[in-house]
């Protein structure tokens, strides 16, 4: 057994910045046996930088910052993630529905194959399509992520959303292209029983959702017999989702955010589909520009920082091996209480990923985002 690390502090606090342990060791996130009392935080080493990790409420542990990826060319997400790797990231976030596992399995086999990591020291996230939404789709679409990535297991397996649509044998992704999808009735509590069978078989070390609202979720807590281990939801300046986050801190379950510096990509993916969006830019607000100038950080290592003290795992997008740096380098300084004040005074309910432009998803009953939270 490993020894663990030192730093350590609860969840709700702000004192995530620095690791004052005289001895640091790598985290195995795929060993269920972690000695620790509820919602301490453990620090890996990895390149030099002590880069904490989270507990989720199953005892596995999880990087307190990923790596997001999403659609690219193969060559180029390679390229990406080999840097990302060198970087220090650890946290690796995909899904069956990005079309980008493959590229992904091939990067990690050539740094496991090649001694320079090992499976354990990945935590790798990934997701069941809304193709995949059905008790039979579960296993099917697990196995082929696991079969792209090259892996056995993935520790973390996510609903990608609580809708659902006809899965076409013949159409790898079902309304992709054109933008345009047939609903499917959805059963979440029976999608969820399955996810707990492939957790049972060893296939994911921990199971959650993205895109759930809370009705959702309390339905599948009242009904589960593994509690979700994590909610992924778009979060960034703009769109703080207080209400949420608080109500999955209550009942134990990390809450990771997606586009956490904003995403202006989506006017132009949202213009290819014929509708037309104007978005803010996040990073520019002026309250953001002054507390990075105040901190010599940059706005987007503010607003990481931002989550890390709300106790939200970021996960950040980036090609720039520069800025893949930055987003890592945010575990040294602190905001103070006027920082936090000002920068929670942005929260404007703006939110970029709704799915209204993708074909009729928000007619599905189970559409999340009707209501505020």
């Amino acid at each position: 057994m490993f020894r663990l690390f030192l730093s350590c502090c609860n969840l709700n606090s702000s004192l995530l910045c620095r690791t004052t342990a005289s001895e640091i060791c790598k985290v195995n996130y795929s060993d269920r046996a972690v000695k620790s009392s509820k919602n301490i935080l453990y620090t890996q080493t990895i390149q030099k930088m002590h880069i904490p990790a989270l507990r989720l409420n199953n005892g596995n542990v999880i990087p307190a910052i990923g790596y997001g990826t999403s659609r690219e060319n193969d060559e180029a997400l390679e390229k990406a993630l080999d840097s990302a790797l060198k970087a220090g990231y650890r946290h690796i976030d995909t899904a069956h529905f990005y079309m980008n596992e493959k590229p992904i399995g091939n990067v990690l086999n050539r740094w496991i194959t090649e001694g320079k990591l090992k499976r354990e020291e990945i935590f790798l996230v990934t997701k069941l399509p809304p193709f995949g939404n059905r008790p039979a789709g579960v296993k099917k679409y697990l196995k082929q992520s696991l079969e792209n990535l090259q892996v056995e297991y993935v520790d973390l397996y996510l609903i990608h959303g609580p809708f659902g649509v006809k899965d076409v044998e013949e159409v790898p992704h079902p309304g992709i292209s054109s933008g345009n999808f047939e609903l499917d009735t959805t059963d979440i509590l029976s999608v969820w029983k399955e996810m707990e069978n492939q957790m049972n078989a060893g296939l994911a070390k921990a199971i959650g959702v993205s895109n759930f609202n809370k009705s959702q979720i309390e339905r599948l807590l009242k009904n589960c017999t593994i509690k979700p281990s994590c909610l992924q939801i778009e979060i960034h300046g703009y769109l703080q989702q207080n209400e949420l986050v608080d109500f999955c801190k209550t009942n134990n379950i990390i809450v990771t955010a997606f586009s956490p510096l904003g995403s202006r990509s989506m006017t132009s993916f949202s213009a290819k589909r014929g509708t037309k969006l104007d978005l803010p830019d996040v990073l520019s607000d002026p309250t953001i520009q002054k507390i990075a100038k105040k901190h010599s950080k940059t706005e987007a290592q503010v607003m990481l920082r931002f989550d890390i003290q709300r106790g939200i795992i970021p996960i950040p997008k980036s090609s720039n091996p520069e800025r893949m740096q930055q987003n890592l380098d945010i575990f040294e300084f602190e905001l103070d209480e006027q920082d936090l004040k000002e920068l929670k005074s942005l929260d404007a309910g703006i939110r970029f990923f709704h799915f209204r432009n993708v074909g009729c998803i928000a007619e599905h009953p189970e559409y999340p985002f009707e209501n505020k939270f």
